[in-house]
């Protein structure tokens, strides 16, 4: 579900600004990247910072990097003392989400991961106070409830793309991504554990609070 152009530029024009490093992030990402659709962009990364600076978490999970915009935004609303443990599955990623990760002033808030934090999390020994799923659509309730498992009493989950376009209205579209997000969306709303909306930003964003 996409805003027209001229709305999507008024709202871009009456927001605060995402700054020099994540606008030239995103340049970059459209150049230089597959698929640079994926990155968060301007409006919701102002969300994302605002989520951060409102709920205040310590330990921030987030479950796909990119090219690392989310983490960033996220990063700039941390508290001192914050720290952010991002995950990408995709390798190819990694030498130039890397560079923008580490050629940052939150470098030192973020812990960027190659690999399956379905796999790995557990390893950690860490509870998070935020969660952000932003992976592979097939298998969001299995980060949902991975995140769960190790999310503080109060703690929030964020999942994007959660609209997927509006094709989860679209009974013809049965694909196995479009499904996943069904699937992920039915789930969270049978979950007696958490209190859950989903917002129309861009491609949807469900905001879910454990109990």
């Amino acid at each position: 579900m996409s805003l027209t152009t001229p709305l999507d530029d008024y709202i871009a024009s009456h927001s605060s600004p995402e700054g020099d490093y994540l606008y030239r992030l995103f340049r970059a990402t459209h150049v230089e990247i597959l698929a640079p659709q994926m990155a968060s962009g301007h409006i919701q990364g102002r969300l994302l910072k605002f989520l951060v600076k409102m709920m205040r978490p310590k330990r921030i999970l987030e479950i796909g990097t990119f090219t690392g915009y989310s983490a960033l935004c996220m990063a700039e609303g941390l508290d001192e003392g914050g720290k952010i443990f991002t995950f990408e599955v995709e390798d190819e990623l990694e030498d130039f989400t890397r560079r923008w990760i580490e050629g940052s002033e939150y470098a030192d808030k973020i812990e960027f991961i190659i690999g399956n934090a379905l796999e790995i999390v557990p390893t950690l020994g860490e509870k998070f106070d935020m969660a952000f799923i932003d992976g592979n659509k097939r298998e969001y309730i299995e980060y949902y409830e991975m995140a769960m498992s190790h999310l503080n009493e109060g703690g929030w989950i964020l999942a994007d793309n959660t609209l997927w376009d509006g094709h989860v209205i679209e009974p013809e579209r049965q694909d196995a991504q479009t499904n996943g997000v069904r699937a992920f969306n039915d789930h969270v709303r049978g979950d007696e554990r958490v209190e859950v909306v989903i917002l129309p930003l861009r491609d949807g964003l469900t905001i879910i609070r454990k109990k």
